[in-house]
């Protein structure tokens, strides 16, 4: 079932527990909702209550009790929200959060209508991190795993500081094997990152798993001893946006309450030219065809999709610069919004589109856009992930991450670029980077290496 929100899945959890999985597929994240005796208990929720709310109704009561596993680096945490409605909000004591909630240490329990949800405490993927151990009296049923262990993988230790890194993948190898693994193998575990998720060493599309499953399957659990598997889990970790840097701090001080998420003003070529000189960052949502055929010039094209926020996040550093949104008929607004405030992007000064700018005499840029089998001659800069460029790129091709490439806008040299991605929106946000620091002659492809390849005749190369 997919949710209203176009980012959101929801999936039933087979089984007599009744629990939906309420997944962000942009940001590779679960938050989970659990019918007891009732009434409902949500666990790890995002910023916008809404998806939570529907989720209860649909499980038939009111949310009564809401847990936090640990200070989430990848969105802002929705629990403040929740807990203004009513709902009792549980926390790790280690967090130190100051905002109002129920501080949980190891061992400590809260009972809701005859079920037991026990404090677990699995520090690894961070400091203070807990799981939530799910019991139907003295009948252990589900582990909210949260970030420790996921389905096919663990999550990652690195997002501290480089000097705790090793030392927290020493904690989560102990947090799992001296408190998971000892859980029995029917034991449902509900982990909150998942695929697609930058806080995941690795992982699969499912978002659920048993605690025998993963004893049995996941290959980081393979490992022979601790030092193994702080190797295996060292070895995979990639680049993550920027923006986790600060998020930590943020859900501790805890983050405003809306209540109600806000509209976006209506902007006019003025009001846009004035937020400029004061130093807002113009967005363009539009997908990439339109930004290529014309757009206002220096803006940002960061394509309004369910990966949004993560670009938003890694490519516009500052959340407090006011950002205008370039918007057409087909913008979904109330999405937009969501997505810049659940990685606590608030100043949002409004919207204009296009049309609107240029009937007011507002510069606009036009940027070519190249289609597989048109004849290019232009050096290749491909800004996809290290993982995606090793499994195959355009011969004689530059690499450049696009998270990095606003910190080295002279990779792509003085001379004809064309940018390229897995299917043409980063290569549209690399595009418009090079373009706002002054690169004259830049063009887009339309597609990803493998369509080159078809189109071209050529084979790609592996590193």
């Amino acid at each position: 079932m997919t949710d209203l929100s176009r980012s959101l899945e929801v999936h039933e959890v087979p089984g007599d527990l009744r629990a939906l999985a309420i997944t962000n597929t942009g940001l590779g994240n679960t938050s989970w909702a659990v019918e007891l005796g009732g009434r409902v208990l949500v666990v790890d929720p995002e910023r916008d209550p809404a998806p939570y709310q529907r989720a209860a109704a649909r499980l038939g009561g009111p949310i009564a009790l809401v847990a936090e596993t640990h200070l989430h680096a990848d969105f802002v945490t929705g629990s403040p929200e929740l807990g203004a409605t009513g709902s009792e909000v549980l926390a790790p004591a280690g967090a130190k959060s100051e905002w109002p909630h129920r501080a949980m240490a190891d061992e400590e329990v809260a009972e809701l209508d005859g079920w037991r949800l026990e404090a677990v405490a699995t520090p690894g993927h961070t400091p203070e991190h807990l799981s939530y151990l799910l019991s139907d009296g003295d009948r252990p049923r589900a582990v909210f795993s949260g970030g420790s262990l996921l389905v096919g993988a663990v999550a990652r230790t690195d997002l501290i500081d480089p000097a705790d890194t090793e030392g927290l993948t020493r904690a989560l190898w102990h947090s799992i094997n001296h408190r998971l693994l000892s859980l029995p193998d029917d034991v449902a575990v509900f982990p909150t990152h998942g695929a697609g998720s930058f806080c995941t060493a690795s992982g699969e599309a499912k978002r659920w798993t048993t605690i025998g499953a993963e004893r049995r399957d996941n290959p980081l659990l393979q490992a022979s001893d601790e030092d193994e598997f702080v190797r295996r889990v060292l070895d995979g970790f990639g680049s993550y946006p920027t923006y986790f840097g600060r998020l930590r701090a943020l859900n501790r001080r805890g983050p405003r309450v809306f209540g109600v998420f806000p509209m976006l003003p209506k902007l006019t070529a003025d009001d846009v030219s004035d937020l400029r000189e004061r130093g807002a960052t113009v967005i363009d949502t539009r997908s990439v065809a339109d930004y290529a055929e014309g757009h206002v010039a220096g803006s940002l094209s960061i394509t309004l999709r369910p990966q949004f926020c993560s670009w938003l996040g890694w490519i516009v550093p500052d959340p407090s610069a006011p950002l205008v949104f370039i918007t057409d008929t087909h913008t979904d607004r109330a999405e937009l919004v969501r997505q810049c405030l659940n990685i606590g992007y608030e100043s949002l000064a409004g919207e204009i589109d296009l049309e609107s700018w240029e009937a007011a005499g507002g510069d606009v840029a036009r940027t070519h856009l190249v289609r597989p089998g048109e004849a290019v001659d232009r050096v290749v800069l491909d800004v996809r992930q290290d993982n995606e460029w090793d499994e195959g790129h355009v011969p004689g091709a530059r690499h450049v991450e696009l998270g990095a490439l606003a910190a080295r806008p002279g990779a792509a040299g003085d001379g004809p670029v064309m940018t390229m991605c897995g299917h043409g929106e980063r290569a549209a946000t690399a595009a418009s980077l090079l373009e706002a620091g002054g690169h004259s002659d830049v063009a887009i492809f339309q597609g990803g290496p493998e369509d080159w390849a078809r189109t071209a005749g050529d084979d790609l190369d592996q590193d």
